[in-house]
């Protein structure tokens, strides 16, 4: 079964996520379906930028909560190969990218919008980085990455929802629009790059990227030791709560005296 709808047309090549009965999740086939599109769109001669969209009520919910549990599967191994596996979601795909954000964009979906270079929603989208809610540490290095002011990075980090006005007040959305005008702001937006000089367009691309904040190693090492200072079993406890839907019963820590041996930035 295909959940990824394609258009090609003038250089242009729409993606669109079609699962909306399950608010486009990621599951395994779609993540594997849309890696394919992304490898395909990397090696044509022909589509020079992508238009990423979603259809029903969601641009994507994120994480497949339900294939998880039935799978038992969780872990940072498991979400690292993911973004190997995928060229767009890893950051090696040298082609502009552009996000149509038609509703939902929760956890992995956020992050398919966080990866984009230039992003359309519709008025009243949500958006949600989910890290908080799923792992032993929340979504740290959106807000950073996305030059947002700490306390509003702290908010993101902490898995609070934003509007999609909120955002565009902030900096972080390039277009709010009316549902009906979406996709043709995003199909201009795409049609005026198209305008530029090739060589112009691909090194202003890479020059942008390479612009963009990345989180210090040393924050990243401490980072790497939050992530494993608590309870394991409760990953998979957030998930099973929220398809059983029922309030979750965390555990914390599997020594209470950890708790208090929480690691800090080193000196």
């Amino acid at each position: 079964m295909s959940f990824v709808e394609i258009e090609r047309s003038d250089g242009v090549m729409v993606v669109r996520m079609n699962r909306p009965d399950r608010l486009n999740a990621l599951g395994k086939d779609l993540r594997a379906q849309l890696a394919a599109v992304w490898v395909e769109f990397r090696d044509s001669r022909n589509l020079e930028v992508a238009v990423l969209t979603g259809t029903g009520r969601a641009f994507c919910a994120g994480e497949d909560m339900k294939e998880s549990v039935q799978q038992e599967k969780t872990g940072e191994a498991v979400a690292a190969r993911r973004r190997e596996d995928d060229i767009y979601r890893a950051g090696s795909l040298e082609k502009p990218v552009i996000v149509a954000v038609n509703g939902f964009a929760m956890g992995g979906g956020f992050h398919l919008v966080e990866r984009a270079d230039l992003r359309v929603a519709v008025r009243g989208a949500v958006f949600e980085s989910s890290e908080a809610k799923r792992w032993l540490l929340g979504g740290y290095d959106h807000g950073y990455s996305g030059g947002l002011p700490h306390a509003v990075a702290t908010e993101l980090a902490f898995a609070f929802r934003f509007t999609a006005e909120r955002l565009h007040e902030l900096g972080w959305i390039n277009r709010v629009v009316e549902s009906d005008q979406l996709m043709p702001t995003a199909r201009e937006m795409a049609a005026h790059l198209l305008t530029l000089p090739p060589a112009c367009r691909v090194n202003t691309l890479i020059m942008m990227r390479a612009m963009r904040a990345r989180v210090p190693d040393n924050l990243e090492r401490l980072a790497a030791r939050l992530r494993n200072h608590g309870a394991k079993s409760d990953l998979m406890e957030s998930r099973k709560a929220f398809v059983e839907k029922r309030r979750p019963s965390f555990k914390g820590w599997d020594d209470p005296r950890d708790r208090y041996s929480t690691p800090h930035l080193e000196e």
